[in-house]
């Protein structure tokens, strides 16, 4: 596992329906630390792309693992918000020695055979943002302005069907060796644990973590949004971490 001399590259990779552009407010603050941040776009989520309907975990898989290839030279950090989590955790299962510490944004690691959406019709090619009536049941809208709400809407590009439809394999242990950082924002720390304590299916992982660090940021599913400050901040601290 790496044991950074310098300063880490922290690579931010949003969840579903959204780009590299999400992270902007976020990178804005984080330059003030002089950090090195970028923020990627995972493939099916390039609304320029004519073929990102047909894109695939693996295929994210691998652009996440080549963007830490092209910053080698600094460990990587990666900080995953929402459906980021299927991706990253692919990283972490098949490369735990290229990651200094992820960082789970009001997400969580996956357990092996995690299926975002199995009942995922096979003939529907991807799932367009649905409105915020629906969404808001699914996740926590707080802290959102009708702007950025209008923002949300006019860039969101739909995600494709295999990607939700794909389980996620996982087979080496030694990703649960990878320091982690949960930031807690719709759902508190507290009750994080208290779920993970229970056996809850979405944070079973977690249970099996060998390192880890909570920090609560109170706010909506969309901290990088409604708290991009303090998001930034968290998501320093926990990249200077080196225990």
């Amino acid at each position: 596992m790496n044991t950074p001399t310098t300063s880490p590259t922290i690579i931010l990779i949003a969840g579903h329906w959204l780009g590299a552009w999400a992270w902007d407010d976020v990178l804005d603050h984080l330059s003030t630390d002089h950090s090195r941040a970028i923020a990627m776009t995972l493939p099916g989520l390039d609304g320029d792309d004519s073929e990102r309907a047909a894109k695939t975990l693996d295929d994210q898989a691998d652009a996440i693992l080549g963007v830490i290839s092209q910053h080698g030279d600094r460990p990587a950090v990666l900080v995953a918000h929402s459906g980021a989590n299927a991706p990253v955790s692919l990283v972490l299962d098949r490369h735990p020695e290229l990651v200094h510490r992820v960082v789970w944004v009001d997400s969580g690691p996956v357990a092996a055979g995690s299926v975002f959406a199995p009942d995922f019709p096979d003939e529907a090619k991807e799932l367009p943002l649905p409105s915020f009536e629906v969404l808001a049941q699914q996740a926590s809208l707080e802290g959102l302005s009708p702007e950025v709400l209008e923002r949300f809407r006019a860039r969101a590009v739909p995600e494709p069907g295999p990607v939700l439809r794909q389980p996620v394999e996982l087979t080496n242990d030694a990703r649960r060796e990878v320091r982690t950082t949960l930031v807690c924002c719709s759902i508190s720390s507290e009750q994080v644990m208290e779920l993970v304590r229970a056996g809850h299916p979405m944070f079973a992982e977690v249970a099996n973590l060998e390192h880890l660090d909570v920090i609560d940021l109170p706010t909506g599913h969309w901290p990088m949004w409604s708290r991009p400050r303090d998001l930034a901040a968290a998501i320093q601290s926990a990249a200077s971490r080196n225990d």
